[in-house]
């Protein structure tokens, strides 16, 4: 499921930046593979702050209150990265990029709620949790120290 689409990109750059940004081979149009990777990257990195706590992607249609509000963040952040590849990032970008960040890092650690209707499908763990196997130490620290 995808938060954005490429005319949301566009429209959120405007087509001469849209094209600039895209067109490394100076067709003169917009390269879509570029938009895609650049889309699809952003996608994912904000799925990874959401994935601490929900079940990543959000269905949208589901829970259409938060579409705009993904789509936002979404675009920040692919606004960033199709601009990274052309520097320098113009600063409104750049700021809006470190704000997003700090906002999906909230959302990720619990102290930002997003503003859900009904409640979002959430994740049971929230990593890799390691456990010891096997026979208990022979020799203690101690003994060890001897040696």
């Amino acid at each position: 499921m995808s938060y954005i689409t490429n005319s949301d990109i566009e429209k959120r750059l405007g087509s001469a930046a849209f094209v600039q940004l895209t067109d490394d081979a100076g067709s003169g149009s917009a390269d879509l593979d570029v938009v895609a990777e650049a889309r699809d990257g952003a996608i994912g990195e904000v799925n990874s702050y959401l994935a601490r706590r929900f079940h990543v992607p959000i269905d949208v249609g589901l829970h259409a209150e938060l579409a705009s509000i993904l789509a936002t963040v979404t675009l920040d952040v692919v606004a960033h990265r199709l601009h990274s590849r052309r520097p320098p990032i113009p600063p409104e970008v750049a700021s809006r990029f470190v704000a997003t960040v700090s906002w999906l890092a909230k959302v990720a650690a619990g102290d930002v709620a997003l503003p859900a209707e009904s409640m979002l499908a959430g994740v049971d763990v929230s990593g890799v949790v390691a456990k010891a196997s096997g026979n208990e130490a022979t020799l203690s620290r101690d003994e060890l120290a001897g040696l």
